[in-house]
């Protein structure tokens, strides 16, 4: 797999499970701002990989800002350094020289010429995706799927009708879905309709606090971080849902669906349109047509199974 973030504290810990679950192969890690500015991501990302010993995954450095609009950015959730304000020491990785359009070809490249084409999760605003996939469209045609953190059938965040990831940076959001489509690409989507179902009690993260490895620790922090912040008993482990899923797929329901994303609405730019009409007669008179990217859309998870594999895979042995 390859993981686009944009790090955040439901990045950090989605980039710990796929570090140490041992069903999951992290082969590079590519940074746009989203949640935080760039150089935070890059900084918090770098730190997540180091606490792990992770140093073998190429981190790329990728897009500051969205194609059109100015960035805005998550920090009033994730901390004002985009990872909880735990004031952790500088980290000693260094990112990959290459940018991270540059690292996701050469990763696609290679994992598909090794016969294993990888999966790409964008846990983020898709900026770079969308710039990968225009400027390399035969090796963004050799990916095995895409599964993104983003969107939402019902339910918005952003705005009232928007999900942050695409809202942030809806053209590229609708690239991707575009590329999927023309090269059949399969593509999930891991939405807010399920990313609030697996969350992490108190009385887990204060386990994995008992447990004496940097993962846990930092697990345990982050969960207490967001558990103060929306005054609530634990905390979503958010973006890790969809990597979690990767090797739990029987714990979330999806629908293949076709899906726009909306980009001139003044109240509604950002939106997933998530076409769940059955009746042929209201499709055949659409003016629009139907949407060209089918996705499958994820509808109900198991959040405790879930949040189960989760914390086995940062509890290690001591869970």
């Amino acid at each position: 797999m390859i993981l686009d973030v944009d790090t955040g504290v439901d990045d950090a810990c989605a980039l710990m499970v796929a570090a140490l679950h041992p069903g999951l192969d992290l082969k590079a890690v590519t940074c746009v701002g989203g949640n935080a500015p760039l150089d935070d991501v890059v900084r918090n990302t770098l730190t997540v990989l180091g606490l792990l010993e992770v140093r073998d995954v190429p981190v790329g450095v990728g897009a500051a800002r969205p194609l059109l609009e100015e960035p805005v950015d998550a920090r009033h959730v994730h901390g004002s350094d985009g990872m909880a304000d735990l004031g952790l020491p500088a980290p000693l990785l260094e990112p990959d020289g290459r940018t991270a359009v540059e690292v996701l070809r050469d990763t696609v490249a290679t994992t598909a010429d090794a016969g294993t084409p990888p999966t790409l999760l964008p846990l983020a605003p898709m900026t770079n995706i969308a710039l990968f996939a225009r400027l390399h469209p035969e090796v963004f045609a050799r990916l095995g799927q895409v599964v993104f953190m983003g969107g939402g059938a019902e339910i918005s965040n952003a705005t009232a009708a928007a999900e942050f990831n695409v809202f942030h940076d809806p053209e590229a959001a609708a690239i991707v879905l575009d590329a999927c489509a023309t090269h059949e690409v399969p593509v999930t989507m891991y939405g807010l309709d399920v990313f609030y179902a697996p969350r992490v009690s108190d009385a887990q993260a204060e386990r994995l606090r008992g447990i004496d490895t940097a993962a846990a620790q930092l697990a345990a922090a982050l969960v207490s971080f967001h558990a103060r912040r929306f005054d609530a008993d634990g905390a979503t482990i958010g973006d890790a849902g969809a990597v979690t899923m990767l090797v739990c797929p029987k714990a979330v329901r999806t629908e293949r669906l076709p899906v726009r994303v909306e980009l001139t609405g003044s109240f509604t730019r950002g939106r997933t349109i998530v076409d769940r009409r059955d009746w042929t007669g209201d499709l055949a008179h659409d003016p629009h047509g139907l949407a060209p990217a089918q996705v499958d859309v994820a509808l109900e998870a198991d959040g405790p199974l879930l949040v189960d594999t989760w914390l086995r895979a940062i509890g290690g042995d001591a869970w």
